[in-house]
């Protein structure tokens, strides 16, 4: 994100009205545009010094140029470190990263050993994309990692298995009512155990508490930067971390709901029809469709439910963080994706 590139001078959050949840839909479209993959070391490393440039007060004013250039640091780099988060683990290749994965959980007739070995894919990645994605103010420890995995993984696979175990048996419903059910497993699973895996990564933000910064007026970080100063931590926040993490976790599960359901439930309907019965080779490349379609919509409006920089009132954390900036005075922090 630029705020880690060298300046004092702020860029404008986004073109768009952050304070509503279409302006950060369309901001999250932004960071989650693949097309972004597509640019080099070199187109990297020139977005880079562009916004460099507006931070020092070299270039005055926002061009298209500059746009640009910051769309192609805020999808690359990570807002704490700095560094580029490794490209299949970007919000702009979440819909590509997770096209196989899904396509492999959501496949009609898997039997135990394909339904386990796709929910610890899927696990896999998950714990990749929120390791790569959190809030680095407070590192997370190898063994805390390999430890929230094996839960993560455990977990979904119990609800996938459970689920998979339980919907046969339930005698009152019809074969079709059974086969939508059996077809919704997967979600039941992704659902609970994505919302599981982001708690167990993120624990120790809970535990130990993330940074927090006083919420600043332009004007205000405008004197700071002629000062030649940097806003200061107000210290760290476990209520901070844990608002972070819960929102966090809610996005995930607003992703996965339409991504999981609807394509299912519409690949059974498509079933039923006589040009794919005639043809059922072209089930696969239908599910893709349908799994890729729903994904490209459903990310963004997922990720805009909540602001990436989240700003609350003093009073709502601990008193030592309300008594530094007054109980009614704004607080901010960077809630991760």
């Amino acid at each position: 994100m630029t705020a880690s590139l060298p300046g004092k001078r702020d860029l404008p959050a986004s073109q768009y009205n952050l304070d509503t949840y279409w302006g950060r839909v369309c901001q999250s479209a932004e960071i989650a545009d693949p097309r972004t993959l597509f640019v080099s070391n070199a187109g990297l490393e020139s977005a880079k010094t562009l916004v460099s440039s507006f931070k020092q007060g070299h270039v005055q004013s926002m061009t298209p140029e500059l746009w640009r250039a910051k769309k192609i640091v805020d999808s690359t780099l990570h807002p704490d470190t700095g560094e580029p988060v490794f490209l299949p683990f970007r919000m702009s290749c979440f819909v590509i990263s997770n096209l196989v994965v899904t396509a492999g959980m959501l496949t009609p007739g898997l039997k135990t050993t394909g339904t386990l070995l796709w929910q610890i894919t899927n696990q896999s990645l998950n714990v990749a994309i929120n390791t790569a994605n959190a809030n680095k103010s407070t590192p997370l420890s190898t063994f805390t990692l390999v430890q929230s995995y094996f839960l993560a993984v455990s977990a979904s696979c119990s609800v996938a298995l459970g689920l998979n175990a339980v919907v046969p048996r339930l005698k009152r419903l019809s074969p079709g009512a059974k086969t939508v059910l059996t077809r919704l497993v997967p979600f039941a699973a992704v659902a609970s155990a994505g919302a599981l895996n982001v708690f167990l990564m993120r624990g120790e933000e809970i535990r130990r508490g993330i940074d927090v910064y006083p919420s600043l007026s332009s004007s205000q970080k405008a004197d700071l930067a002629k000062e030649g100063k940097d806003v200061e931590s107000l210290g760290k926040s476990k209520k901070a971390a844990t608002i972070a993490v819960a929102e966090t976790a809610l996005s995930r599960v607003l992703n996965a709901t339409p991504i999981m359901v609807l394509p299912p439930l519409i690949l059974v309907r498509l079933q039923r029809m006589e040009w794919l019965k005639r043809r059922p080779r072209l089930v696969l490349p239908v599910n893709l469709g349908l799994i890729l379609t729903t994904s490209i919509f459903a990310l963004p409006l997922a990720l805009g439910a909540f602001p990436q920089r989240q700003a609350i009132r003093a009073r709502q954390l601990e008193k030592e963080i309300a008594e530094k900036v007054g109980g009614e005075g704004m607080v901010e922090f960077n809630r991760g994706i």
